[in-house]
């Protein structure tokens, strides 16, 4: 997956320190790297749309069946047969649907290779889009390991598929909904020989470009990223770096289902997906469970395997997901970027 700044954020600090608590290096460096514009930036006044109607259904079952199927072909890292595999997997799940291939060549540390981002548009009635996105690939320094990646791009993946379930063949109320594959998330070298942000996001980032370039950029309204999601002990983490206020819709969202104490008992500050879109002055937040086994063991080991998830994590997660983008596309006005 990636080399995130990944410690908690020491929310109360002078009363650890009262307690003569030690912080070691890396706790203080967390504490930093909180995204300025989102802790200094008061959060705006929501106005939610009445709680009503039926709630969305989503299911976990189906959707866990699709991690099972991805995990099935093994590891794909970047420019593997079975990265191939994957990619082809996809599509013919997204048969007949309105997508977008985002197809080019990454530099990357170590060499060339191609990439494939898939986004899959589905129409709303409201003029803007809000995308929700996971990676596909997993991690290349393990590409000679049994690694599969069941909650490391494998959950999420699969979450996006049972997503375009609900989304397909039917104009939904509310903003256009865009899901995107993206690829060459991972890291080409292990993060104790360069930097996470230099060796990594290569597809996120090239969309990011792209329709930064073609003026797409200024008609996505919120950007979703789900990563990590399937863990059976599901702890859904408060980022630092994503936007407060759609931070607050989801929990919102999440409270509506009854799911609110799955959702941001402690705060990180993370790098994923969502940074080229978030230094793009895109609201984003991005929804991960980095606690996966304790202290996070599973992470980025052949320990991430399918039996450690559970589809009702999955069904938690697609379901507050579909009530959050309900919930924005009722929302007048969305707050200003």
């Amino acid at each position: 997956m990636r080399s995130k700044s990944l410690l908690p954020i020491v929310l109360a600090m002078g009363v650890l320190s009262a307690l003569g608590c030690d912080h070691s290096k890396e706790q203080v460096q967390a504490q930093s790297q909180t995204s300025p514009a989102v802790a200094e930036t008061p959060k705006p006044m929501l106005n939610f749309p009445p709680d009503s109607g039926p709630l969305p259904t989503f299911n976990g079952d189906r959707a866990m069946q699709y991690v099972k199927e991805i995990v099935k072909f093994g590891p794909r890292p970047l420019s593997s047969p079975n990265h191939k595999k994957v990619e082809d997997y996809l599509d013919s799940h997204l048969k007949g649907d309105d997508v977008e291939d985002d197809v080019f060549t990454a530099e990357t540390n170590v060499g060339k290779f191609p990439v494939h981002n898939i986004v899959a548009k589905y129409p709303g009635t409201k003029d803007g889009i809000i995308v929700i996105a996971s990676h596909y690939d997993t991690n290349y320094p393990l590409r000679k390991t049994s690694y599969v990646g069941a909650n490391d791009g494998g959950s999420s993946s699969a979450l996006l598929l049972e997503l375009a379930n609900q989304l397909r063949g039917k104009t939904r109320e509310g903003y256009s909904i865009w899901l995107v594959w993206d690829d060459a998330e991972e890291a080409m070298k292990p993060d104790t020989e360069v930097d996470f942000m230099s060796d990594s996001l290569y597809g996120i980032t090239h969309l990011a470009e792209k329709w930064q370039a073609d003026g797409t950029l200024k008609k996505i309204k919120a950007f979703i990223l789900a990563d990590m999601i399937g863990d059976a002990d599901l702890e859904i983490d408060r980022d630092s770096n994503s936007a407060g206020w759609l931070q607050d819709v989801v929990f919102e969202a999440a409270t509506r289902m009854g799911y609110q104490s799955h959702f941001f008992g402690r705060t990180l500050a993370m790098e994923d997906d969502h940074l080229p879109f978030v230094k793009r002055g895109v609201p984003c937040i991005d929804l991960i469970d980095f606690t996966y086994g304790y202290n996070n063991v599973f992470w980025h080991t052949p320990q991430d395997t399918v039996d450690k998830l559970s589809p009702k994590s999955l069904e938690i997660v697609g379901s507050v997901i579909l009530e959050t983008i309900r919930i924005l596309g009722k929302m007048e006005p969305l707050p200003p970027k």
